[in-house]
């Protein structure tokens, strides 16, 4: 017998749903504005020991908190769904735009412990970068928590219905929505613990 060829990796690509390649190379684009970004940051780094008065906001530590566990619920929401339990992927699916919200309000947070310290766009340029990337990370997530609201609205819609909800569960578009969710999540979720790190760097 003869072994199956693999296709290759041009091929798989071509081969891919147009949504997920949109949302891989919309990936790759902000892992590219990420990385500019924050090498930017590191060379725009004054001195040693001037930032030995501040200590990092509090806020951004409990921010990575809620990030860690959020990578947790929203891994939950696939198996749910697989398992014929569109209850349980709608649970997670709840929990993950909820702890999305905290996160927000924690920068928002952060940022004003920020201005308190002294450290703001009038300062020095690392200051600055502080608030960029983290504006813009929650930017990029403002999107996943309104696609998450939108799916949440959609599958209390069709939950309702027994033959909506058949086809919800049987449906592969409706498994693909749930699954670049949860992909784009991990991804969000990754570039906060990166810049986090950075920010213990700097700190």
């Amino acid at each position: 017998m003869q072994k199956e060829k693999k296709a290759p990796w041009f091929q798989k690509i071509e081969n891919m749903h147009p949504y997920r390649t949109i949302l891989y190379l919309g990936m790759f684009s902000s892992g590219l504005l990420f990385f500019f970004l924050t090498t930017a940051f590191v060379f725009s780094q004054p001195g040693a020991g001037v930032y030995d008065q501040f200590i990092i906001p509090k806020s951004f530590i409990f921010s990575t908190l809620i990030i860690l566990v959020s990578t947790y619920t929203s891994a939950k929401i696939m198996p749910g769904f697989l398992s014929d339990q569109p209850e349980m992927a709608k649970k997670y699916l709840f929990y993950t735009f909820l702890l999305g919200l905290f996160f927000s309000a924690s920068q928002f947070l952060g940022w004003t412990e920020l201005s308190e310290m002294g450290i703001d766009f009038r300062g020095l340029p690392s200051g600055s970068f502080l608030y960029l990337l983290s504006g813009i990370h929650l930017f990029h997530l403002a999107g996943a928590l309104i696609y998450a609201l939108v799916l949440l609205v959609q599958i209390s819609k069709k939950e309702k219905d027994p033959v909506k909800s058949l086809i919800l569960l049987t449906n592969p578009y409706e498994k693909m929505k749930l699954d670049l969710f949860s992909v784009y999540w991990k991804f969000m979720d990754a570039v906060w613990l990166i810049l986090f790190l950075l920010f213990l760097w700097m700190f």
